[in-house]
């Protein structure tokens, strides 16, 4: 008679453990406060470079000489000489 083969079987506790789960609590509370700092400067930095560009426009709209604004403007002036 053959002997039957027993096929090892894989431990459910090795498969369920995650990196989440091997890593130190302390420490991943400290690289989620660090995401979360990093989120907020890029946030800030974001706000700060669209102010930049507001105040950028403001200013160059503020300068435009008056051939410029003529240029834009989309009434025909050939029309009221």
């Amino acid at each position: 008679m053959k002997k039957k083969q027993h096929k090892p079987t894989p431990k459910k506790d090795d498969s369920a453990l995650t990196l989440k789960d091997m890593i130190n609590p302390d420490l991943l509370k400290q690289l989620k406060n660090q995401q979360e700092q990093l989120k907020a400067e890029e946030e800030k930095r974001q706000e700060l470079e669209e102010h930049r560009k507001r105040e950028e426009r403001r200013l160059k709209e503020k300068n435009k000489s008056f051939e410029e604004l003529l240029n834009e403007s989309s009434m025909n002036w050939k029309e009221f000489k």
